[in-house]
Protein backbone atom coordinates (compact mmCIF):
# COMPACT_ATOMS: atom_id res chain seq x y z
CA UNK A 1 0.00 0.00 0.00
CA UNK A 2 0.93 3.50 -0.87
CA UNK A 3 -0.14 6.91 0.66
CA UNK A 4 0.13 10.47 -0.35
CA UNK A 5 1.95 12.21 2.30
CA UNK A 6 1.52 16.22 2.00
CA UNK A 7 2.94 19.43 3.83
CA UNK A 8 6.78 20.55 4.13
CA UNK A 9 7.43 19.26 7.59
CA UNK A 10 5.41 15.91 7.32
CA UNK A 11 7.68 15.07 3.89
CA UNK A 12 11.03 16.43 5.48
CA UNK A 13 10.50 14.36 8.63
CA UNK A 14 9.55 11.23 6.79
CA UNK A 15 12.58 11.59 4.58
CA UNK A 16 14.99 12.11 7.83
CA UNK A 17 13.41 9.63 9.59
CA UNK A 18 13.98 7.03 6.98
CA UNK A 19 11.26 4.13 8.59
CA UNK A 20 9.77 3.67 4.95
CA UNK A 21 10.33 4.22 1.62
CA UNK A 22 9.61 7.04 0.18
CA UNK A 23 8.93 6.32 -3.81
CA UNK A 24 8.29 10.04 -4.93
CA UNK A 25 8.82 13.92 -4.09
CA UNK A 26 6.26 16.20 -5.95
CA UNK A 27 7.00 19.41 -5.73
CA UNK A 28 3.95 22.26 -7.23
CA UNK A 29 5.37 24.47 -9.91
CA UNK A 30 6.47 27.75 -8.59
CA UNK A 31 7.70 26.85 -5.11
CA UNK A 32 11.21 28.38 -4.79
CA UNK A 33 14.14 25.92 -3.88
CA UNK A 34 15.07 27.58 -0.72
CA UNK A 35 15.00 27.02 3.31
CA UNK A 36 13.07 23.48 3.69
CA UNK A 37 12.80 22.76 0.30
CA UNK A 38 16.12 22.67 -0.03
CA UNK A 39 16.61 20.04 2.91
CA UNK A 40 13.61 17.98 1.46
CA UNK A 41 15.29 17.97 -1.84
CA UNK A 42 18.63 17.09 -0.61
CA UNK A 43 17.42 14.27 1.91
CA UNK A 44 15.19 12.85 -1.20
CA UNK A 45 17.93 12.38 -3.42
CA UNK A 46 20.03 11.14 -1.01
CA UNK A 47 17.76 8.64 -0.28
CA UNK A 48 17.48 7.72 -3.61
CA UNK A 49 13.54 8.92 -4.21
CA UNK A 50 12.06 10.18 -7.19
CA UNK A 51 11.76 14.00 -7.76
CA UNK A 52 8.49 15.28 -9.88
CA UNK A 53 7.25 18.99 -10.80
CA UNK A 54 4.00 18.92 -10.75
CA UNK A 55 0.92 21.73 -11.23
CA UNK A 56 -0.32 23.03 -8.27
CA UNK A 57 -3.99 22.14 -9.15
CA UNK A 58 -2.46 17.77 -8.92
CA UNK A 59 -1.59 18.72 -4.75
CA UNK A 60 -4.90 20.66 -4.22
CA UNK A 61 -7.06 17.76 -5.29
CA UNK A 62 -5.69 16.23 -2.61
CA UNK A 63 -8.70 18.20 -0.37
CA UNK A 64 -9.22 20.93 1.99
CA UNK A 65 -5.46 20.67 3.30
CA UNK A 66 -2.18 22.86 3.61
CA UNK A 67 0.11 21.22 1.41
CA UNK A 68 2.10 23.71 1.02
CA UNK A 69 3.11 22.71 -2.18
CA UNK A 70 4.80 19.70 -1.36
CA UNK A 71 3.60 15.95 -1.16
CA UNK A 72 5.93 12.57 -1.14
CA UNK A 73 4.61 9.35 -2.39
CA UNK A 74 5.55 6.99 0.55
CA UNK A 75 4.73 3.27 1.86
CA UNK A 76 2.45 2.91 4.40
CA UNK A 77 3.22 3.70 8.41
CA UNK A 78 5.55 1.28 9.91
CA UNK A 79 3.41 0.21 13.11
CA UNK A 80 5.89 -2.07 15.96
CA UNK A 81 4.51 -3.70 19.11
CA UNK A 82 5.06 -3.26 22.57
CA UNK A 83 8.33 -5.45 22.94
CA UNK A 84 9.99 -3.10 21.02
CA UNK A 85 8.72 -0.30 23.36
CA UNK A 86 9.97 -1.59 26.16
CA UNK A 87 13.24 -2.96 24.40
CA UNK A 88 13.80 0.90 23.21
CA UNK A 89 13.86 2.09 26.98
CA UNK A 90 15.88 -0.44 28.10
CA UNK A 91 18.43 -0.12 25.59
CA UNK A 92 18.50 4.07 26.57
CA UNK A 93 18.94 3.27 30.04
CA UNK A 94 15.58 5.37 30.90
CA UNK A 95 12.30 4.52 32.87
CA UNK A 96 9.67 3.28 30.12
CA UNK A 97 7.52 6.03 29.51
CA UNK A 98 4.05 4.98 26.80
CA UNK A 99 0.90 6.73 26.03
CA UNK A 100 -2.17 4.94 25.53
CA UNK A 101 -4.79 6.70 23.28
CA UNK A 102 -8.55 4.95 24.59
CA UNK A 103 -10.27 5.17 21.09
CA UNK A 104 -9.05 9.57 19.77
CA UNK A 105 -11.15 10.42 16.90
CA UNK A 106 -10.05 13.56 15.79
CA UNK A 107 -6.69 13.45 13.47
CA UNK A 108 -5.96 16.95 14.76
CA UNK A 109 -5.95 15.76 18.42
CA UNK A 110 -3.47 12.80 17.93
CA UNK A 111 -1.32 14.45 15.53
CA UNK A 112 -1.21 17.57 18.69
CA UNK A 113 -0.48 14.64 20.98
CA UNK A 114 1.68 12.31 18.83
CA UNK A 115 4.06 16.58 18.32
CA UNK A 116 4.16 16.24 21.97
CA UNK A 117 4.92 12.71 23.17
CA UNK A 118 7.69 12.78 20.40
CA UNK A 119 9.05 16.57 22.15
CA UNK A 120 8.89 14.79 26.04
CA UNK A 121 11.14 11.37 24.60
CA UNK A 122 7.82 8.77 24.82
CA UNK A 123 9.07 5.91 23.81
CA UNK A 124 5.98 4.25 22.32
CA UNK A 125 1.92 5.16 21.14
CA UNK A 126 -0.35 2.70 22.14
CA UNK A 127 -3.99 3.32 20.02
CA UNK A 128 -6.41 0.37 19.16
CA UNK A 129 -7.03 -1.45 16.37
CA UNK A 130 -10.98 -0.26 15.74
CA UNK A 131 -12.85 2.86 16.59
CA UNK A 132 -10.19 5.06 16.76
CA UNK A 133 -7.89 7.11 14.14
CA UNK A 134 -4.73 5.27 12.59
CA UNK A 135 -1.75 7.02 11.51
CA UNK A 136 -2.97 8.63 8.53
CA UNK A 137 -1.62 11.71 5.87
CA UNK A 138 -4.07 13.71 7.88
CA UNK A 139 -2.37 12.71 11.06
CA UNK A 140 1.42 13.09 9.84
CA UNK A 141 0.50 16.74 8.76
CA UNK A 142 -0.96 17.58 12.21
CA UNK A 143 1.82 16.23 14.37
CA UNK A 144 4.25 17.87 11.42
CA UNK A 145 5.92 15.32 11.24
CA UNK A 146 6.75 13.85 14.60
CA UNK A 147 5.02 10.23 14.28
CA UNK A 148 7.74 9.56 11.96
CA UNK A 149 10.25 9.26 14.69
CA UNK A 150 7.70 7.40 16.97
CA UNK A 151 7.11 4.19 17.88
CA UNK A 152 3.64 3.57 17.43
CA UNK A 153 1.49 -0.32 17.61
CA UNK A 154 -2.35 -0.96 17.39
CA UNK A 155 -3.51 -3.24 19.23
CA UNK A 156 -6.76 -5.31 19.54
CA UNK A 157 -7.22 -4.68 22.69
CA UNK A 158 -6.07 -2.05 25.71
CA UNK A 159 -7.41 -3.98 28.85
CA UNK A 160 -5.32 -6.73 27.49
CA UNK A 161 -2.19 -3.98 26.42
CA UNK A 162 -2.17 -2.72 30.05
CA UNK A 163 -2.43 -6.43 31.66
CA UNK A 164 0.95 -6.67 29.80
CA UNK A 165 2.31 -3.58 31.13
CA UNK A 166 1.66 -4.41 34.71
CA UNK A 167 3.25 -7.89 34.07
CA UNK A 168 6.39 -5.89 32.90
CA UNK A 169 6.81 -3.66 36.36
CA UNK A 170 4.50 -0.92 34.33
CA UNK A 171 2.20 1.99 36.71
CA UNK A 172 -0.72 2.59 34.52
CA UNK A 173 -2.49 6.11 35.32
CA UNK A 174 -5.37 7.32 33.73
CA UNK A 175 -5.78 10.91 32.96
CA UNK A 176 -9.76 11.67 34.15
CA UNK A 177 -11.47 14.23 35.67
CA UNK A 178 -13.31 12.25 38.11
CA UNK A 179 -13.30 13.29 41.78
CA UNK A 180 -11.10 10.09 43.10
CA UNK A 181 -8.58 11.64 40.73
CA UNK A 182 -5.44 13.00 42.10
CA UNK A 183 -4.32 16.66 40.91
CA UNK A 184 -2.15 16.24 38.47
CA UNK A 185 1.19 17.82 40.39
CA UNK A 186 0.23 16.30 43.45
CA UNK A 187 0.70 12.54 42.27
CA UNK A 188 4.25 10.87 41.79
CA UNK A 189 5.23 10.05 38.57
CA UNK A 190 8.34 9.37 38.13
CA UNK A 191 8.09 5.59 37.62
CA UNK A 192 8.08 3.14 35.01
CA UNK A 193 4.78 4.24 33.57
CA UNK A 194 2.10 4.51 30.79
CA UNK A 195 -0.39 7.23 30.52
CA UNK A 196 -3.99 6.33 29.10
CA UNK A 197 -5.93 9.63 27.73
CA UNK A 198 -9.74 8.79 26.69
CA UNK A 199 -11.13 9.68 23.46
CA UNK A 200 -13.08 13.22 22.91
CA UNK A 201 -16.07 13.62 24.98
CA UNK A 202 -16.26 10.03 26.21
CA UNK A 203 -12.96 9.69 28.08
CA UNK A 204 -12.02 6.67 28.77
CA UNK A 205 -14.08 3.39 28.41
CA UNK A 206 -15.18 1.85 32.13
CA UNK A 207 -12.82 -1.21 31.50
CA UNK A 208 -9.60 0.65 30.38
CA UNK A 209 -10.26 3.06 33.58
CA UNK A 210 -10.78 0.16 36.31
CA UNK A 211 -7.68 -1.35 35.44
CA UNK A 212 -5.39 2.13 36.03
CA UNK A 213 -3.29 1.72 39.06
CA UNK A 214 -4.51 5.48 39.83
CA UNK A 215 -6.36 8.40 38.11
CA UNK A 216 -4.64 11.90 37.48
CA UNK A 217 -6.93 15.27 36.56
CA UNK A 218 -5.99 18.82 36.16
CA UNK A 219 -7.73 21.71 37.86
CA UNK A 220 -10.01 23.68 36.45
CA UNK A 221 -10.65 27.16 38.09
CA UNK A 222 -12.71 29.11 34.99
CA UNK A 223 -16.34 28.40 33.81
CA UNK A 224 -15.40 26.18 31.07
CA UNK A 225 -15.40 22.67 33.14
CA UNK A 226 -12.72 20.44 30.50
CA UNK A 227 -9.56 21.12 28.06
CA UNK A 228 -9.30 19.58 24.52
CA UNK A 229 -7.79 16.47 24.80
CA UNK A 230 -5.02 17.28 23.57
CA UNK A 231 -4.32 20.32 25.71
CA UNK A 232 -4.90 18.03 28.65
CA UNK A 233 -2.62 14.86 27.69
CA UNK A 234 0.25 17.34 26.80
CA UNK A 235 0.12 18.67 29.93
CA UNK A 236 0.42 15.49 31.91
CA UNK A 237 3.16 14.67 29.48
CA UNK A 238 5.24 17.32 30.67
CA UNK A 239 4.50 16.97 34.41
CA UNK A 240 5.76 13.25 33.92
CA UNK A 241 9.13 14.82 32.18
CA UNK A 242 9.42 17.60 34.73
CA UNK A 243 9.09 14.99 37.62
CA UNK A 244 12.15 12.66 35.76
CA UNK A 245 14.19 15.82 34.99
CA UNK A 246 13.85 17.35 38.91
CA UNK A 247 14.36 13.88 40.73
CA UNK A 248 16.46 11.67 38.44
CA UNK A 249 16.18 8.40 37.00
CA UNK A 250 17.39 6.55 39.91
CA UNK A 251 15.20 8.17 42.67
CA UNK A 252 11.65 6.54 41.72
CA UNK A 253 8.99 4.84 42.93
CA UNK A 254 8.71 0.77 41.70
CA UNK A 255 6.08 -1.58 41.95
Amino acid sequence: MRELLYGRNAVRECLRAGRRKVYKVLLAEGVRESGIIVEILDVARAHGAALQRVERQRLDGLGDVNHQGVAAEVEEYPYTDLEVMLRVAEERGELPLLLLLDCLQDPQNFGALLRTAETVGVHGVIIPKRRAVAVTPAVVNASVGAVEHLLVARMSNLVQVIGQLKAADIWVVGLEDVPEAQLYHRADLNMPLALVVGSEGEGMHRLVRERCDFLIRLPMRGHISSLNVSVAGSIALYEIWRQRESKGKNDHRSR
